[in-house]
């Protein structure tokens, strides 16, 4: 008792430090919080109480503190992973890593340490991140946001100085060294460029012009004088398809008529990577009087990005915005690093970079910049964009001119409403490449699909599209705008807050429909009673097929509604369903032709009629069809699959009827009995036994299933036959939150993190909450006071600088 009762002291006493601000109204507080500049770091502490599974609680009396706190807890949990980020934003993992190792793909696309490297150390030489931290407010960050990030770094370096590295992926290592709130911003550029620059890092940094017209045509010079439109087009699909994206997502509102007690739900389900930069990481923020909000940060952010607080939920889905667009340019005959627009010369501007490299002479190349954006010779190894003599193209994204993101997500924490998320949204205008999903107190739902995208109207593509671009837009998106004319500038709307991109009146919205849900389809069948239309292309498309993982969500949220009365309890029960709508409307067809497929083998035939139709842990028959349906899907173009064609008007249950006689049918389905036998695995085997994670050495069997096959609880495992299955999950469910109200002042939330707090093998909370996804278990949120200080695990540790 005596222990206790010393902990609670020091919580209220930690809790103090806050009281300054306590007793002011919001308004106030947040207008004290944008005034107050510390000289220095010096000074700065903050209270983490720690409870079940190293979940942190986070109190400190201002912005600059609560992101000292944050900075050391998230280093606690993750400085080798943490580090590693770092390098990356400061162009030296060819000095640390070799410039032939591949980054893990966190912060931008390149294939290489060394282009990795050309590409950040150019964001830096060009001070691009300085520049937009000078930016004022609403077009750069907040003087809130600055402070976090200050802090952020002041708390990361405390950690490091105070404690010892156990984990074995960084322990001893020389590139873990103390950042700055300029390495924080760094960061936070390279996730809102993801979408844009950073998907086109190769192609910048590998940009040569041609020496000489007679070099580009010679016969071995692999230049062309101009890509295919109609290759391009499907590259440029398939590039941008949202089922290849190793980022996605459900999330799904319900407004107040369908619920038990007339109050909001929300159930957000992101599927992002389980290993490296891109992990989330949860914690609850406190700063008395001005902000409390719980849920996951993005590693590396100072900022809770999908979460709640005691009035509002929200989650966040990948969005099918393009969020990019090319320029072709017209060279001058005479220099192809100089390009005209209506007829003027204007010469590219040259970005030389030098990069350090292990065991090796520095590296040096040059970048060429153009009005538009850099030069870019292709967009991933599928989709090249020749420099010629004549042509060239530049990338033009918004969004290396926004460091707004941790702003949005600032706002969310602080709102009231769907409205309040809304407004914020309208304010800062800072999601790169996401929707937004909420539920509030009231009962009042919301979808939007706000991004800051290229200003590209239909109109605008029309006139000023290239050939080539007129193959891309309307396959993809991707616009491809004449270079060469003023008059195709994407121009500006007047509700933006930068230039060139839409405004927030242009944004796809739909509020307080029944339910709103979204799987990384465009905003069209958000409700598939009140489907949203009328935005631009490049927003994404209408009256098309929707993914498996869009239909089975729809139609099992459309009759959640329906059936009414619903709790936190039925989110829960969504989440883990399982249920494999490719299985619904595939298996039974599968199962009957099966016999004249593999006459010579029943077994295969009875298990795939016999089984269940889900991707639970105890599901036999589930990686039969799994190695099955991946086969047939890959291999059989989708007009082919199925026998009843996608219908407009009925999007959610066509196509159907499996066309068991495509001559793909029998070849996948024998490919799949011979593969599973190969590997020793019986073809009825319990789906957890052979999809699985090792930590620590103990298999650990996870549920869930592929995009193809529609699943709402998505895993995108790694196939190892040899090693018995599925043995480790690339990407999939991460930060699950379940969340309602009750009339109290505390939300009634369950969360899950699927991959647990930490990545240090070493730590107490490396596999904890991986566990409890295994055994489709819940961690109870405690949010409030009274629930933090009952925990069984409670934990509280003073941090100062």
């Amino acid at each position: 008792m005596h222990f206790r009762t010393r902990l609670r002291h020091l919580v209220l006493a930690g809790a103090a430090l806050a009281t300054v601000t306590a007793s002011l109204p919001a308004a106030a507080a947040a207008d004290s919080g944008e005034r107050h500049h510390h000289p220095s770091d010096r000074g700065l502490s903050a209270v983490i109480r720690y409870t079940e599974y190293g979940i942190p609680h986070i109190v400190a009396k201002d912005y600059a503190n609560l992101g000292f706190g944050t900075g050391w807890a998230q280093a606690a949990d993750q400085i080798c992973t943490l580090a590693d980020g770092f390098v990356t934003v400061n162009g030296e993992r060819s000095r640390w890593f070799g410039p032939d190792g591949a980054p893990d793909g966190s912060l931008s696309s390149a294939t290489k340490n060394l282009s990795s490297d050309l590409y950040f150390r150019g964001v830096r030489d060009a001070g691009t991140v300085e520049g937009l931290l000078r930016t004022p407010a609403p077009a750069g960050p907040s003087a809130r946001l600055k402070e976090l990030m200050r802090g952020w770094a002041a708390g990361y370096n405390a950690w490091l100085k105070q404690n010892r590295i156990t984990d074995p992926a960084c322990k001893d290592a020389a590139w873990v060294r103390p950042v700055t709130g300029l390495d924080v911003a760094r960061r936070g550029f390279a996730v809102s460029v993801l979408g844009g620059q950073g998907r086109g890092i190769d192609g910048i940094t590998a940009a040569r012009p041609p020496a000489s017209p007679a070099a580009v045509n010679a016969p071995d010079s692999g230049i062309t004088s101009a890509p295919d439109p109609a290759r391009t087009a499907a590259a440029a699909r398939e590039l941008f398809a949202a089922e290849n994206a190793t980022m996605g997502s459900n999330a799904v509102a319900f407004h107040g008529s369908t619920t038990a007690n007339g109050r909001g739900l929300l159930l957000g389900n992101p599927h992002y990577p389980w290993q490296g930069g891109r992990r989330f990481w949860q914690s609850q923020q406190t700063i008395p009087g001005e902000l409390n909000v719980s849920g996951a940060s993005l590693l590396g952010t100072t900022v809770v990005n999908i979460g709640f607080n005691d009035k509002v939920a929200w989650s966040h889905t990948v969005a099918t915005g393009v969020t990019l667009n090319l320029h072709q340019l017209t060279l001058d005959p005479a220099d192809p690093t100089t390009y005209l627009v209506d007829g003027k010369p204007e010469r590219m501007t040259r970005r030389t970079v030098t990069v350090p490299v292990q065991d090796g002479a520095p590296v040096t190349r040059t970048q060429y910049w153009t009005r538009y954006g850099p030069v870019i010779t292709g967009l991933g190894s599928q989709l090249p964009l020749p420099w010629t003599a004549t042509t060239a193209y530049a990338l033009n994204d918004p969004n290396a001119a926004n460091l707004r993101g941790s702003d949005t997500a600032l706002g969310f924490g602080r709102a009231r409403s769907t409205q309040d998320v809304l407004d914020t949204l309208r304010r800062t205008q800072g999601l790169p490449w996401v929707n937004t999903v909420a539920a509030d107190s009231a009962g009042n739902s919301l979808f939007t699909q706000s991004q800051v995208l290229p200003r590209i109207t239909d109109e605008l593509a029309q006139r000023c599209s290239t050939p080539l671009g007129r193959a891309t837009y309307p396959a993809s998106g991707v616009a491809v705008l004449d270079g060469s004319r003023g008059d195709c500038a994407l121009g500006s709307d007047p509700d933006a807050v930068q230039p060139g991109v839409f405004g927030p009146s242009k944004m796809p919205v739909i509020q307080n429909a029944p339910y709103v849900e979204n799987s990384n389809d465009s905003a069209w069948l958000t409700n598939a009673d009140r489907p949203i239309t009328g935005y631009e292309r490049i927003f994404g498309n209408v009256n098309t097929p929707r993914s498996l993982r869009t239909r089975g969500g729809i139609e099992d949220v459309a009759a959640m509604a329906g059936r009414g009365r619903l709790t936190v309890a039925d989110l829960q029960t969504q989440q883990f369903a399982n249920r494999a709508p490719a299985g619904d409307l595939a298996a039974a067809d599968a199962a009957k032709a099966c016999p004249t497929a593999l006459p010579d083998d029943q077994e295969a035939c009875r298990v795939i009629g016999a089984w269940d139709r889900t991707v639970n842990s105890d599901s036999e028959g589930a990686l039969l069809f799994d190695r099955f349906w991946r086969k047939f899907v890959g291999s059989v173009p989708l007009a082919e699959q199925w026998k009843v064609p996608f219908s407009a008007a009925d999007p959610v249950r066509t196509p159907n009827t499996l066309n068991t006689a495509s001559p793909g049918f029998a070849k996948a389905l024998k490919d799949a009995v011979t593969e599973l036998r190969a590997a020793g695995i019986p073809l009825d085997a319990p789906l957890g036994a052979h999809q699985f994670v090792v930590r620590n050495g103990a298999r650990i069997p996870v549920s869930g299933g592929t995009e193809s096959l529609g699943i709402w609880n998505k895993t995108e495992p790694v196939w190892n036959p040899a090693g018995g299955g599925y043995t480790e999950v690339a990407h999939g469910t991460s930060h699950v939150q379940a969340v309602g109200w009750d009339g109290s002042r505390c939300p009634v939330a369950r969360t899950l993190l699927t991959y647990s707090q930490s990545s240090n093998s070493q730590s107490a909370h490396y596999s904890d909450q991986t566990r409890l996804y295994a055994g489709e278990r819940w961690v109870t949120s405690r949010f409030c006071e009274k629930d933090i200080l009952r925990s069984p695990a409670l934990k509280v540790v003073r941090v100062r600088d």
